[in-house]
C-alpha cells in the first residue's frame, strides 16, 4: 500500500512539474473592430492549477482574470468587462508552447456576437 501511495504522489508531482509556468507578463496584438490590432498585456500568477492576474488594453483599464485554470500546457480564464451598463464575458482558452501562448477568445452572452478570435501572446522580458 505504501508503494502505491508513493507512486501516486510521484505521479502527481511529475504532472505538476510538467505544467507550463505562465507566471509573469505577456503581450499580444488582439484583432479588433475593422481589423485593427489592440495591444493587450496579461499579467499571470499561477498557484498550483489556479490562474489569477489581470488583463490591460483597450477601454476601461485593467480588469481581473476570473475562473483561471492551468492543466499541463492548457490555460483558460474569463474576463468580464462592463460597457455602458452592458456586461461582456470574454472566455480565453490557450495552449502554451515555450514563450508563446496561442489563444482563442470567444464572447458569452451575445447571441449575435462575433466569432472566436485567435491570437498569440508572447512572454515579455
Amino acid at each position: 500500500m505504501k508503494t502505491f501511495v508513493l507512486t501516486a504522489l510521484l505521479g502527481i508531482f511529475a504532472l505538476a512539474a510538467s505544467a507550463a509556468d505562465v507566471t509573469g507578463k505577456w503581450t499580444a496584438q488582439i484583432p479588433g473592430r475593422g481589423g485593427n490590432a489592440n495591444e493587450t498585456t496579461f499579467v499571470f500568477k499561477v498557484d498550483g492549477a489556479k490562474l489569477t492576474g489581470t488583463m490591460d488594453g483597450g477601454r476601461g483599464g485593467p480588469v481581473e482574470i476570473t475562473d483561471g485554470k492551468t492543466s499541463g500546457d492548457d490555460v483558460s480564464f474569463v474576463v468580464v468587462r462592463n460597457f455602458g451598463g452592458n456586461e461582456m464575458k470574454m472566455v480565453f482558452k490557450g495552449k502554451v508552447a515555450g514563450s508563446e501562448i496561442k489563444f482563442s477568445r470567444s464572447m458569452e452572452g451575445m447571441p449575435d456576437g462575433p466569432p472566436p478570435i485567435e491570437f498569440t501572446a508572447k512572454k515579455a522580458n
